[in-house]
C-alpha cells in the first residue's frame, strides 16, 4: 500500500485579482436559424438558452463578443465567441469572481460609465441583428424566437 502524497504548496500564493467592469448578458431561450429562419434551436451551441454570460470584448465590431459563462456540460467556466444577437439583457456589472476573471485576463469596458453605454448599445444591436436577420420571411410557427416570447402574455 502507497501513502499518499502530500499536494504540493505553490511556490508563490496566487494574489487577489482586480475586479473588472463587464457586460452581464443572458443567452436568447430559442434562435432562428436555417432557411429563411424557419429553424429553431435552443441558446446557442456552447451555452443553454438564459445561462448568463459575461462579455468582456466585442469582437468584428459589434456583431461578436468573447463571453464567459457555464457551457452546457461542464461545471467551470469557458469562454467562446458568441453572436451579439444571440444575447439579451446586456447589463453592467463589476465582476469579482477569480474563476471569470482568470478566463478574462482584461476588459474592453474600462470603467462602470463605459461599460453602461455599451450595454446599452448592444442591447439596441442584438435586437437589430435578430429581428432583421430574415426582414422577407415570416416567422415559422408556433415560433419561439426571442421577440415573439417577449410578445406573448405570461400564462
Amino acid at each position: 500500500m502507497t501513502a499518499r502524497e502530500e499536494p504540493a504548496e505553490p511556490a508563490e500564493p496566487l494574489e487577489p485579482l482586480e475586479p473588472l467592469w463587464m457586460l452581464a448578458a443572458n443567452v436568447v431561450l430559442w434562435r432562428r436559424y436555417g432557411e429563411g429562419g424557419q429553424g429553431q434551436r435552443p441558446g446557442t451551441k456552447m451555452f443553454k438558452g438564459n445561462s448568463k454570460v459575461y462579455v468582456h470584448d466585442r469582437v468584428n465590431g459589434w456583431e461578436d463578443c468573447q463571453a464567459i459563462g457555464r457551457p452546457r456540460h461542464d461545471r467551470g467556466y469557458r469562454w467562446a465567441y458568441v453572436a451579439t444577437r444571440h444575447l439579451h439583457g446586456f447589463r453592467a456589472t463589476l465582476v469579482r469572481s477569480p474563476a471569470v476573471l482568470r478566463l478574462a485576463e482584461f476588459s474592453a469596458f474600462r470603467d462602470e460609465a463605459a461599460a453602461q453605454e455599451a450595454a446599452a448599445v448592444m442591447e439596441r444591436l442584438a435586437w437589430e441583428l435578430r429581428s432583421g436577420g430574415w426582414p422577407d420571411w415570416p416567422h415559422p410557427e408556433p415560433c419561439h424566437c426571442h421577440e415573439c416570447l417577449a410578445l406573448r402574455p405570461h400564462r
